[in-house]
């Protein structure tokens, strides 16, 4: 126990030593004999909070244009407003911006001088959520690690606009009309430090292309995916969370060892057409299968190892790591089979 409290206080402090550094850093990029000038320096369309110099808020303003943009400014607030167009003038003399919050505006591709986001070169987080865009901006700054482009109307993603973007981390294009042939071999090239990829809410009827090596968490729920090739995950080894829920999956679309992928811990297939779990490994931790076709589960055929090896607590590293197993609006009856306890040593919870 006192080891356990010493470990939380020393992650406590690490945390709080990184923040500390991370504000004293925006803090100390400027002379605070300088902040009461800044502070006059605001756009009357906008807040500009004292203790924080290096933020404007502009959200929720009607705004229909984006103000002059002080160049003290590193995050930029202009969400909820009815802006169209996205032009150089505004961003003259804000050659700091860190962070950009643009969702739920009017903003289309025309409506986007061409070069305007590229010159930004400092500029990391970009939130184009909500608006009328009809294909992925291009170009767009190299050094962007997040960039949020869900609920548009995007179907189409220009040539190599991801290319250069090796500093990305996040790409969300969920709710969208994206379709297959939107997906080439080569669309996401270029994204070599990608962790999370999110493309569910479109129309796909194909697991994507060329998913990036890098990729961690891999969102497709709310497709029209009814196969998943044979040896799909080899070329993305670090997956780990894997959502593929509100699909057309069924046993057949699936290979044996489709899901037998050591990397993957959480694995969810909820509202599909199975109608028998699919082979899982034995580092798999949450598995969410409610909501499909499946009338029985017997643990001895579902169990990653031998029912023998598992009964065996002198290899409990072998045991299977499943801790979390949702199975309610399928078809079967509890109780829940002794075989599958027997297995499944680890779990703590089953939904049926």
């Amino acid at each position: 126990m006192t080891l356990k409290v010493c470990v939380s206080l020393l992650l406590l402090f690490l945390v709080n030593s990184v923040w500390t550094r991370t504000v004293r850093q925006v803090y100390d990029e400027m002379d605070p004999e300088h902040w009461s000038h800044y502070s006059f320096e605001c756009p009357q369309e906008c807040f500009c909070p004292p203790s924080f110099p290096n933020a404007l808020y502009c959200d929720n303003k009607g705004l229909k244009e984006i103000p002059s943009i002080p160049a003290r400014i590193w995050y930029l607030y202009l969400q909820n407003n009815l802006i169209e167009t996205v032009t150089e003038k505004p961003f003259v003399n804000a050659t700091h911006l860190r962070w950009i919050n643009l969702n739920k505006n009017k903003i289309t591709n025309s409506g986007i001088e061409s070069g305007v986001l590229s010159k930004m070169k400092r500029l990391l987080y970009l939130f184009l959520e909500d608006n009328e865009l009809e294909e992925v901006p291009a170009p767009l700054p190299v050094g962007l690690e997040q960039l949020r482009l869900a609920r548009n109307k995007i179907s189409r993603i220009p040539e190599g606009v991801f290319s250069n973007l090796e500093n990305l981390t996040m790409l969300d294009l969920h709710h969208n009309s994206l379709l297959d042939s939107a997906l080439q071999s080569d669309t996401f090239q270029g994204l070599n430090n990608l962790m999370q990829l999110n493309i569910a809410k479109n129309s796909l009827k194909k697991m994507p292309l060329s998913i990036p090596a890098n990729t961690l968490q891999l969102f497709l729920d709310n497709n029209s995916i009814e196969v998943i090739p044979e040896n799909y995950f080899s070329t993305i080894p670090k997956v780990t969370f894997l959502r593929l829920n509100y699909n057309k999956l069924s046993d057949d679309g699936i290979p044996p060892n489709g899901f037998n992928v050591s990397s993957i811990l959480d694995l969810q297939l909820s509202h599909n057409q199975l109608t028998k779990i699919p082979l899982i490994n034995a580092q798999l931790e949450h598995l969410h299968l409610d909501h499909n076709r499946i009338k029985s589960v017997n643990g001895t055929q579902i169990c990653p190892v031998s029912i023998d090896l598992a009964e065996d607590y002198g290899l409990y590293g072998n045991t299977p790591r499943l801790r979390y197993l949702r199975l309610d609006g399928n078809e079967i009856q509890p109780p829940i089979p002794l075989d599958i306890m027997t297995c499944f040593r680890l779990l703590q919870a089953v939904v049926i």
